[in-house]
């Protein structure tokens, strides 16, 4: 387990105050979500991947991150990521090995946390964080992931045109 537990809350913090400063203006959701990716996973210890995946229909699609070559797409309630969008809760999961149905994008992930990206009681998409070590996230994550994420969607309403929903629509109606 990590030993930053106690100081977890006020890294955060720090981490929500970075992301609100460096994604202010910004209107594009792309950029924004890019922003956000690299901002936790250089910002948290222990992780070999932070990124999303965004809705589209019945399945989940690679949106930004920082790590390794990540798997592209995946059905909605299929792995850690197809769960928490198919039920619109954060999973967090110590043991990856022990998910029934875990998608192994990377064999060197042994935990994760998904957060959803709910913006009117609609799934727009994930927060997907990994990390090489068992057990590496707890609650204290799980509450400052949904933190980071809240960040995010707030700044994003305030851009109408640069909505999370509407950007992946319309580049989803572009490919047909």
């Amino acid at each position: 387990m990590i030993e930053m537990t106690a100081n977890k809350p006020e890294l955060y913090r720090d981490l929500a105050r970075q992301l609100s400063a460096l994604i202010a203006g910004e209107p594009d959701p792309i950029a924004n979500a890019a922003n956000t990716a690299a901002v936790i996973y250089q910002g948290l210890p222990n992780l070999n991947w932070a990124g999303f995946y965004f809705r589209n229909g019945a399945e989940l699609v690679l949106g930004p991150f920082q790590g390794k070559p990540a798997c592209v797409r995946i059905p909605i309630g299929k792995g850690v990521c197809g769960t928490a969008a198919a039920t619109g809760a954060t999973v967090l999961v110590p043991d990856v090995h022990d998910f029934p149905g875990h998608i192994a994008c990377d064999p060197d992930s042994r935990s994760e946390l998904v957060v959803p990206l709910i913006e009117d009681g609609s799934v727009l998409g994930v927060l997907d964080l990994d990390s090489p070590l068992p057990g590496r996230f707890d609650e204290l994550d799980r509450e400052g992931c949904e933190q980071l994420v809240a960040v995010l969607l707030v700044h994003q309403r305030k851009h109408p045109r640069g909505k999370l929903s509407s950007n992946f629509d319309d580049r989803a109606r572009d490919r047909r």
